[in-house]
């Protein structure tokens, strides 16, 4: 909580290093390149945070809101989707954080990543006892791996995106798909789709995961005010609720569908994306300073899963270590102490179905 003294804080543990798989290759040189882009994320996080007074996140730092929601798992799914969290029918509590994606807080008018973290609470097996499922409004990511993610820590998007288009590292394909991502202008977070981007396990074979949404679109579309994404969002739920159908895309071609390369779309004409959950998000009023407070203190990563659900692949890998070592220097930064919610923090309404 805020102002309280910061402590020594072991933290949930981190899941233990698991043996390359499902097409997983480990390069030489990631180790290395992992430790330069942590260094480079610190020493940038302590020097704004020198500046602003309080750490934030390196990404996704502007929030439209941290929303309460139910996630439940589809009833008479076929038994080869009933893997890990969606084994068995169940409503879960779960936390929402929608976000933009630059480093910096800016305008919503301008282009950029926008961002759905979904951390379902009070999951058996977890370690951390939730399942964080982390989207974008993008299907695929812009940096393949790890070294070239240093080559994007140190340029930034827009410089990365210019390099990327001459010699001596011609990469047009991820500069193509950097510039769809900036060009990206919504007017609602509801109204978008989000997907992982990235690969994780399914059991015994690897998945992508996406969040569609369900039903009517949101109406709530002005964009006078520079924050309208949170305006329409608190807009939309101070009146109704929304949903989200959760869906799971299947690895099926190994040659078309690489683990160790998120910058190549999975193709779902042969792997089709399939519903799993609905999300629901109900009607309620989010925008205080103590629910802001506690979704700025919240942490999220990939690595907040039950082992069938293990995130795959380099630019994972690269998270793994990332996200765990931001979120313990902010919570540190700000005195704040890092723990795992197990229920919804603020009901305005009776507790979800569980």
């Amino acid at each position: 909580m805020e102002g309280a003294e910061a402590t020594p804080d072991p933290g949930p543990p981190i899941l233990p290093a698991a043996p390359p798989s499902h097409g997983e290759i480990i390069p030489p040189d990631e180790p290395a390149a992992i430790a330069t882009i942590a260094a480079s994320i610190v020493q940038t996080v302590r020097a704004d945070a020198a500046t602003a007074g309080v750490a934030q996140r390196d990404a996704h730092p502007k929030m439209h809101g941290c929303v309460q929601a139910e996630f439940r798992v589809l009833a008479d799914l076929p038994d080869d989707l009933r893997v890990g969290l969606f084994a068995t029918p169940h409503s879960y509590q779960a936390l929402i954080r929608f976000s933009n994606g630059n480093p910096k807080a800016q305008p919503d008018a301008k282009g950029d990543g926008r961002g759905m973290a979904i951390k379902v609470l009070s999951v058996s097996g977890s370690v951390s006892t939730t399942q964080d499922f982390i989207c974008i409004n993008n299907p695929t990511f812009f940096v393949r791996n790890a070294p070239d993610y240093v080559d994007f820590q140190t340029k930034g998007v827009i410089r990365f995106i210019l390099a990327s288009l001459f010699p001596p590292k011609i990469r047009l394909h991820e500069a193509v798909t950097a510039i769809s991502i900036v060009l990206k202008k919504p007017d609602n977070p509801l109204n978008l789709q989000y997907w992982s981007m990235t690969p994780y396990r399914f059991g015994d074979t690897a998945c992508k995961f996406s969040a569609r949404p369900a039903g009517p679109l949101s109406p709530f579309t002005d964009r006078a005010d520079p924050d309208f994404l949170r305006l329409n969002l608190a807009r939309h739920l101070d009146q109704g609720s929304a949903e989200f159908d959760f869906l799971v895309q299947r690895r099926g071609d190994p040659a078309l569908m690489p683990v160790e390369d998120p910058t190549i779309a999975w193709p779902d004409t042969s792997a089709p994306f399939i519903p799993v959950a609905r999300i629901r998000i109900p009607a309620q009023a989010f925008d205080t300073p103590a629910q802001r407070a506690f979704g700025e203190a919240l942490s999220f990563t990939p690595w907040h899963a039950l082992e069938l659900h293990r995130p795959l692949g380099g630019i994972n890998r690269v998270r793994r270590t990332v996200y765990e070592t931001i979120s313990r220097l902010r919570h540190e930064i700000n005195h704040q102490v890092r723990a795992e919610p197990a229920t919804l923090p603020f009901l305005t309404q009776p507790a979800l179905d569980s």
